[in-house]
């Protein structure tokens, strides 16, 4: 009896001691210290994010804090507030912590030569997030996971065209473009009027930049209505936080937007799945900022030596006002 008592006690005992790794999933590398002896350190991400200027980006930030934490690896989290300099500064600081991996979504694509040589150069290695980066040296970075901004562009044209191929006249169009200088702006420009420039009955009239901000977005729709008023048919905003400054400006001009002016947007952020359903934009084009996930996956990858695709795209989709009452629930952002 006293046998199986003990028995029973040290198999409750083992139990116990496995409770904390199901509880908890840690990612380490292993090293050696001066004594040859082998020590095991958690894996460590210094992340440098562009600001908090959008739904989209707090999405992001909170995906990739949340995919840090499910996998165990200690993320050092550093806000840039959208300035350049803020990032330099923060990827030199992780470098001077000597973390495992860098992590940046860069505000814009120039201008970090320098600062990446200085990674390469203490043997760390980088991984671009979201926007990309226009270098010579392409081995200054191990892989850049984000959109194809292009072909969000391309997708906003082919809506459009379809929208208005039995309009008769000319389609005069005003773009809302995000912050100068940045991928996802040049890229969402260069698609939109690689499609619609060959159709010369839509007509590009204005563009001016806001930031990726629904109180600059805003700000610019109420210049162009003052500008140009009833001759504007379409909005094309880089960003769905820009569109819905947009509609709150068309309405107190006195026009009623999704049906005097069609919007089209970029995110697909549950706020734009709230305005479709009301009528007020027509269009959103998919940029999931859910890229948590697949950054720790890409960490963990590097950490284990394995090499990694130059580029890994993020699958995204479009949406239209009769989408948007059935898709809404299912929206996590």
């Amino acid at each position: 009896m006293r046998k199986t008592f003990l028995e029973l006690v040290m198999i409750i005992i083992a139990i116990l001691l496995l409770l904390p790794s199901c509880s908890q999933k840690n990612y380490y590398r292993e090293n050696y210290d001066s004594q040859n002896q082998k020590v095991v350190n958690k894996v460590v991400l210094g992340f440098s994010q562009v600001g908090a200027e959008s739904d989209w980006r707090t999405a992001n930030s909170e995906s990739i804090q949340s995919a840090a934490q499910a996998e165990g690896i200690k993320l050092i989290f550093s806000n840039a507030q959208q300035k350049q300099e803020n990032q330099i500064k923060a990827i030199r600081s992780f470098i001077a912590q000597k973390v495992d991996i860098i992590a940046f979504s860069p505000i814009v694509e120039n201008g970090w030569e320098d600062v990446l040589n200085e990674a390469k150069i203490a043997g760390i290695p980088v991984i671009v997030m979201d926007r990309a980066i226009d270098i010579q040296d392409k081995a200054l970075y191990v892989t850049h996971i984000g959109s194809d901004f292009e072909e969000e562009g391309r997708k906003a044209g082919r809506w459009l065209l379809e929208k208005v191929k039995k309009t008769k006249g000319s389609i005069n169009v005003v773009e809302l473009r995000g912050t100068f200088g940045s991928s996802p702006t040049n890229g969402r420009s260069k698609g939109f009027e690689e499609i619609i420039k060959p159709n010369t009955f839509i007509k590009m009239i204005g563009c001016k930049y806001g930031d990726f901000m629904k109180s600059k977005g805003k700000e610019i729709m109420e210049n162009f209505l003052k500008s140009e008023g009833n001759r504007i048919h379409v909005v094309y905003s880089h960003n769905d936080d820009m569109a819905l400054g947009a509609v709150e400006a068309i309405e107190e001009y006195g026009l009623k937007p999704g049906e005097d002016i069609i919007i089209i947007s970029i995110d697909a952020v549950k706020a734009a799945f709230q305005a479709m359903i009301e009528g007020k934009i027509n269009c959103t084009v998919e940029c999931n900022p859910l890229q948590g996930p697949e950054l720790m996956k890409a960490a963990k990858s590097i950490m284990k030596g394995n090499s990694l695709p130059k580029r890994i795209i993020i699958n995204e989709g479009i949406f239209s006002q009769d989408m948007a009452k059935s898709e809404l629930p299912n929206r996590k952002y």
